[in-house]
């Protein structure tokens, strides 16, 4: 539970408080629409899945064989081949001392109570000889004995992988309620930021940030509202934030939510709504801003490019699939062993580039050389962060907690 007289904006928060105090005030889109299965990927379930059918549908065969009556099988009779049976065709009943051709799939005919397998029999022309003990139910697939009709197989508020899309069509359906998608502005701040393909100048550097955001709420399925770059200056910034929120659930910026002379993100959030957080003890990026201008919740990420990287996949990310109505947020955090040295504690919790690979039976994190917020190239190089806690040194061998990138960035 919050405490109430909790002030965030009095002091750094730390990694955890400030995932916490976002995923408090993180409000699901309300409007929920029908679409076709084809579409679904990376949409959110607005109501939970219920099977119409059972699965499989009828007794089954798990593999190709003679299906048999277990019991002419125990008197060691040869028996009669009288039916072949592919998958997808319903045989005729089998009598006694009958076996039937079946293959993997096929529906067990009438009479028949066990399959055997191919390689464990043999044919002469009609006649069959089992060539292993036979028990009632062998190698059948009992009908509902996967989904039973009527049983929920997805809950509200899953985020739709490619298996679920194919256990929703197992069942029949092919359309459902999910809910909309988000809205979310962007734009990024600077009188330094130049578009790529255009020339650069003096003292100018190309707008990574704006592909990076981009790309990162692409992978979450976002309607992206894009402003663009804005001009260092408060009138620039206040119109930008005036814009966005029209149409957006969700604002997002880089830079200018620092301190600095020519930071004013956080002046113009003062001026049209509400700062409530916006420092966070991590390294990379420290200014995380949190507010709220009308309707519209408002994240303002570091400049830096690793920062804007970073603080989105920590803290934006679960922010947004809270918002798009997912439950389980929060990615997984796995050990593995360090195969490098921290001696340096630190008063921020850090979130180092690293690469993962496989050595003498354990996963083992090796960093990148440079962690400054500025190389862009560690987070291509690299598998996941590996999260170093405030004062706390690493030793070659310890084990580390490891975030990975597929989760991340998925």
């Amino acid at each position: 539970m919050s405490d109430p007289c909790f002030n965030p904006t009095d002091r750094m928060l730390t990694a955890d408080e400030a995932i916490n105090f976002l995923l408090e005030r993180a409000r699901p889109v309300s409007d929920m629409e029908q679409i076709d299965l084809f579409a679904a990927r990376g949409r959110v379930l607005a109501e939970a899945v219920l099977s119409t059918i059972d699965v499989p549908p009828a007794d089954n065969t798990a593999m190709d064989g003679y299906a048999v009556r277990a019991n002419d099988v125990a008197n060691d009779g040869i028996l009669t081949v009288t039916q072949r049976i592919p998958a997808g065709v319903v045989g005729k009943p089998l009598n006694a001392g009958e076996a039937a051709r079946i293959f993997t799939g096929a529906p067990i005919p009438e009479g028949a109570d066990a399959v055997v397998m191919q390689e464990q029999c043999s044919q002469d022309r009609d006649k069959l000889t089992v060539n292993t003990k036979v028990c009632v139910g062998d190698h059948i697939r009992r009908r509902g004995e996967d989904i039973q009709a009527g049983a929920e197989i997805l809950p509200a508020g899953t985020r739709l992988r490619p298996q679920d899309m194919g256990l929703i069509a197992s069942v029949g359906i092919p359309a459902i309620k999910v809910w909309r998608r988000p809205r979310v502005a962007i734009f990024s701040t600077g009188d330094e930021l130049v578009a790529p393909g255009e020339q650069i100048g003096p003292g100018q550097i190309y707008n990574s940030n704006r592909f990076i955001l981009n790309g990162l709420l692409q992978t979450l399925d976002c309607e992206i509202i894009d402003l663009g770059s804005v001009p260092d200056s408060l009138e620039a910034t206040v119109q930008a934030l005036q814009a966005a929120t029209r149409d957006a659930d969700l604002i997002m910026t880089t830079g200018g939510v620092s301190v600095g002379e020519e930071d004013y993100v956080k002046a113009a959030l003062d001026q049209l709504g509400s700062v409530d957080m916006w420092r966070v003890a991590m390294k990379p990026g420290k200014p995380v801003a949190f507010g709220q201008l009308g309707e519209s919740a408002f994240i303002g990420l570091p400049g830096n490019p690793v920062s804007a990287f970073a603080t989105f996949c920590l803290f934006a990310r679960p922010f947004i699939l809270r918002m798009m109505g997912v439950q389980e947020v929060m990615p997984r955090r796995l050990p593995v062993t360090a195969d490098f040295d921290w001696p340096k504690e630190g008063p921020r919790r850090e979130f180092v580039r690293a690469q993962l690979r496989a050595e003498d039976g354990l996963m083992k994190a090796t960093l990148y050389p440079a962690q400054g917020s500025g190389v862009l190239t560690s987070t291509v190089w690299a598998d996941g962060f590996v999260e170093i806690p405030e004062h706390t040194t690493v030793k070659q061998g310890d084990s580390v907690t490891w975030l990975d990138f597929l989760e991340l960035l998925s």
